[in-house]
């Protein structure tokens, strides 16, 4: 069994909320300039991996299916006279490293994962995996427009970062456990999300052959 602490959580479901007035909203929270060169995602992630305060002996685990979604849209949007500005936002670093570079913040390992059927899974086993005294989870989505239908892009936004230990502490959070097993089916990015967001238990198949229990303090 592989076990980590949940001591901190951030969580960001921004819902109906237009782009810019998310944007707006989380821009007070990056250095003047900032928030001017970061996606959405980049934003979203940046600020709820920011309120946990790296720190440069933290493993920061990071996981998104599609990442800079709405960036591709408008680099491709801009054909037959490519932008080169969209250009570069769609090769622009992912999210995770985007809020870490604003702050000018080093760490000392940044595990990415990036699609998959099973990321939560992956993700998780990583960073319980992960020898530091503190990791870092991250994880998040930009909704897309016209490749959602497509399946290439995500259906919402949301972002969510948690900070782990080995040991309990004071006054932990919660729990998370990683079990083998034979368990049958897995669990969504955004049911993953959802478990984080609304702190609702959990005791079921994370990925083949791995059953997660999640308990909250």
């Amino acid at each position: 069994m592989l076990e980590r602490f949940i001591q901190d959580l951030r969580t960001d479901d921004p819902g109906a909320e237009e782009p810019a007035a998310t944007r707006a909203r989380l821009k007070p929270g990056f250095a003047p300039g900032a928030a001017r060169r970061m996606t959405l995602l980049g934003m979203l992630v940046g600020a709820a991996l920011g309120d946990l305060r790296p720190a440069e002996d933290d493993t920061v685990v990071y996981a998104s299916t599609f990442g800079e979604s709405r960036a591709l849209e408008a680099f491709l949007d801009s054909f037959p006279d490519a932008s080169p500005t969209q250009f570069q936002t769609s090769i622009h670093p992912s999210g995770v490293q985007q809020g870490l570079i604003g702050r000018q913040q080093s760490v000392r390992e940044v595990f990415p994962h990036g699609g998959g059927d099973h990321l939560p899974a992956q993700a998780l086993l990583t960073a319980l995996l992960a020898p530091a005294r503190r990791v870092l989870l991250a994880g998040g989505e930009e909704s897309g427009t016209w490749l959602v239908p497509a399946g290439a892009a995500s259906g919402r936004t949301f972002a969510y970062a948690l900070a782990l230990t080995r040991e309990a502490g004071p006054a932990p959070l919660g729990r998370l456990e990683l079990v083998p097993g034979a368990a049958a089916g897995g669990l969504s990015p955004a049911a993953w999300f959802e478990l984080l967001h609304h702190r609702h238990p959990f005791d079921g198949p994370a990925a083949p052959g791995w059953r997660l229990r999640l308990v909250w303090s």
